[in-house]
């Protein structure tokens, strides 16, 4: 399987402080990709890097055999690349329907795929004319990615989508990134590893801002010495 993106030897500093320590990832194109490690491992700073909100020291991140270190956020989304951010990046003074026109090129909607994204998240219609404050935290979370899907994207970076919801939302969201990621490629930051093990094909732990571990998913679930090496996780736990 080719990969969409591939990072190699990436190193980034925030301030004086080195976040990635030589961070090198191949992302296959299609499905559901996973990054798991506990808090400040450098999960978060990996997808920023990738979507050049913050830049590379060293290394290279190529997209599609494209070097993209060093161009600036609204050059990498150009190329197809969206990103949904931890806090969602939504607006709250803003309707539902404004927030979905902002992230279009033109303020426009392809019916089709407008009516597609009502189907995977009813929400979205229901609450089209209200202002974004008003949501729950899960629906919230739903406008955060059916921005990112309002055109069509390559590949998708979301960090972090299932922080503080209701177990039955998270299911609903399985359901909906299934059916996202026919299409569009997804490297998902996560720490709900019930909710990755649903969904990711593969899977890499970071520690300490270095890859620790790569491999398929289903190689992590089914070895209990995996999951205590690198996440000091139990399936029965999740």
């Amino acid at each position: 399987m080719s990969a969409i993106l591939r990072l190699e030897g990436v190193h980034t500093n925030i301030a004086q402080y080195q976040v990635l320590h030589g961070v090198s990832l191949d992302v296959p194109e299609g499905g559901v990709h996973v990054i798991l490690g506990r808090n400040g491992a450098g999960k978060t700073t990996t997808l920023r890097t990738i979507m050049g909100l913050w830049k590379a020291r060293l290394g290279t991140i190529q997209f599609r055999g494209q070097d993209i270190a060093q161009l600036g956020t609204p050059d990498i989304a150009r190329l197809g690349i969206a990103f949904v951010p931890e806090n969602m990046g939504i607006f709250g003074g803003l309707t539902v329907e404004e927030n979905m026109r902002l992230a279009t090129h033109d303020g426009s909607f392809d019916t089709e795929r407008l009516a597609r994204i009502h189907a995977i998240f009813p929400a979205i219609k229901q609450f089209w004319a209200k202002p974004a404050h008003a949501l729950s935290g899960g629906q919230k979370q739903m406008l955060a990615v059916s921005r990112a899907i309002i055109e069509k994207r390559d590949l998708i970076l979301i960090d972090e989508p299932t922080k503080g919801l209701a177990p039955s939302i998270i299911r609903n969201m399985i359901v909906a990134f299934r059916e996202i990621a026919e299409e569009t490629t997804i490297l998902l930051v996560e720490q709900n590893f019930h909710f990755a093990k649903a969904l990711g094909q593969t899977v890499a732990v970071i520690d300490d801002g270095r890859i620790v571990h790569r491999g398929s998913m289903t190689e992590l679930v089914e070895d209990a010495g995996l999951q205590s090496r690198f996440l000091s996780l139990s399936l029965e736990a999740h």
